[in-house]
């Protein structure tokens, strides 16, 4: 049996800033669809996985086509608990099922903003680097950041402050999107932020956090734009 290439989506229950966020309609779809479609779309995954610790998560997942062979333990379903973990067991299981598996990509399920082409970069990138991961510039040079320290404003980086813009090295930042990898690198603790990994670089207007009430405010305006670029 030949090895498969998969996609999981991690999409816990428990969300706090935004009550229900991987499940939360936006333009009537919920949100974890778009990325489901948007793995399905790419045509390169064999299958669709999501890693869920909640029933009705999983339904939805369901309803849009993915696949929960597994029920996430409680224990990887916390708030303090990184994405890696929650895909070595993902992987783990479905290895323990039956599952010969080639390559995974985790892709989170909050990013509609996400497209099949940026998937396929990611994939590309496998064939010089073991893991390759979605990001983007910062809109501000990150040299020149103030911070209040003991009450009193200061630069972070003093001996940058006074520099021109354009004669600073320009800062990039995980874009929290996707990040592919062999399932040998996945398993074996990746470095994805190190010189293993291809960065796959993503425009700021296909880039948003989703965290609080504002995150999702901004992304309705970015999806309604991105709808009519």
């Amino acid at each position: 049996m030949s090895k498969i290439t998969i996609a999981v989506i991690p999409a816990r229950g428990g969300s706090q800033r935004i009550p229900r966020k991987n499940i939360k309609l936006l333009n009537g779809k919920p949100l974890i669809a778009y990325s489901i479609e948007t793995a399905f779309a790419s045509e390169l995954f064999d299958k669709v996985i999501v890693s869920t610790d909640d029933t009705e998560i999983a339904a939805v997942a369901r309803e849009w086509g993915a696949e929960t062979p597994f029920t996430r333990p409680d224990e990887l379903a916390d708030h303090f608990t990184g994405t890696t973990p929650v895909m070595q067991h993902a992987l783990r299981t479905l290895i323990e099922q039956g599952l010969e598996i080639d390559k995974a990509c985790l892709i989170y399920a909050t990013c509609p903003l996400l497209k099949t082409e940026d998937i396929h970069k990611g994939y590309q990138a496998l064939a010089k680097t073991p893991l390759s991961f979605s990001a983007t510039t910062f809109d501000f040079p990150i040299q020149r950041a103030l911070c209040v320290r003991d009450g009193k404003l200061q630069p972070m980086y003093p001996e940058h402050i006074r520099k021109r813009s354009q004669d600073l090295e320009e800062a990039i930042h995980d874009a929290g999107q996707f990040y592919w990898g062999t399932v040998e690198q996945w398993l074996n603790k990746p470095s994805m932020f190190s010189a293993m990994a291809t960065p796959i670089m993503l425009p700021r207007h296909r880039v948003q956090d989703l965290d609080t009430q504002e995150d999702w405010l901004r992304l309705q305006q970015l999806l309604a734009i991105s709808d009519h670029a």
